[in-house]
């Protein structure tokens, strides 16, 4: 089997870190014309030269627009939407306006702007893939995480819906869980959720490992490589599914 992107336009937001960087860089070598955001200017600039990128805070919907006034007069085949943040590791209590405010708007809320812009590019030519970044957060509770937990149910939602609506126009949507992802990310996951609980770090980290099947932590570029076919045509009938690559979680908050 021999994945080619080739003549494919795709925007992945988040890709200057993590599984949105190995998304981008994994496409553009398959063939693809690439573009990404990220907040992070620094990240941006270590990607390969090919990759077109701005700095863009996905929360503020005119800043995306922005991008897609300079991207869609070119046409667009894939949209990505990765961009996410953890939120508070608090009580429910104890969470501010905010910090509930802000999960959502980066979780949610962007993938609402992205899709609502692509959506009738995809519809005027009867194809397109939307691959939106889940978690297992948005198929189970998560204690000490609801702004995420409600954020990532919402993206769990949102896809199946647009499943459903987007598919008379041969437009496919799948949701991706990505598990326990091996990187920075999850290392401020760890010493957050240690510090919630008053527990050491590298108990922590066992825990979660042994919260999943396989008990296992997964790389960003497992998870890219989920994308890359889904978003190839042998993923062309593959819709409206929420995809664990994550040893199968089977809780989030196990209990020492």
């Amino acid at each position: 089997m021999q994945i080619s992107l080739e003549g494919r336009r795709a925007f992945i937001t988040a890709g200057g870190d993590g599984m949105g960087r190995t998304t981008a860089i994994s496409m553009a070598a398959l063939g693809a014309e690439v573009f990404t955001c990220d907040i992070d200017p620094a990240g941006l600039a270590t990607l390969p030269g090919s990759i077109t990128s701005w700095e863009c805070d996905v929360s503020d919907s005119e800043a995306l627009d922005a991008i897609f006034d300079e991207i869609l007069p070119g046409g667009l085949d894939i949209l990505v939407n990765n961009a996410g943040v953890a939120g508070p590791t608090k009580l429910v209590e104890d969470i501010t306006n905010d910090e509930w405010d802000q999960c959502m708007n980066v979780c949610i809320d962007s993938q609402f702007y992205c899709v609502r812009r692509v959506a009738p590019i995809f519809k005027a030519q009867q194809s397109g893939v939307i691959i939106n970044m889940a978690s297992a957060a948005g198929i189970m509770g998560y204690p000490g995480r609801s702004p995420y937990v409600a954020a990532k149910w919402a993206v769990a939602g949102f896809t199946e819906t647009l499943a459903m609506e987007l598919g008379p126009d041969n437009i496919r949507v799948n949701g991706i869980v990505p598990g326990n992802i091996s990187g920075d990310r999850m290392e401020r996951v760890i010493a957050n959720h240690a510090s919630l609980e008053g527990i050491d770090p590298e108990e922590v980290r066992r825990l979660y490992a042994i919260g999943t099947s396989m008990q296992c932590y997964v790389d960003p570029q497992e998870v890219s490589d989920l994308i890359v076919f889904l978003a190839s045509d042998f993923g062309r009938h593959i819709s409206g599914q929420i995809i664990g690559v994550d040893g199968n979680t089977e809780t989030l908050f196990p209990r020492s």
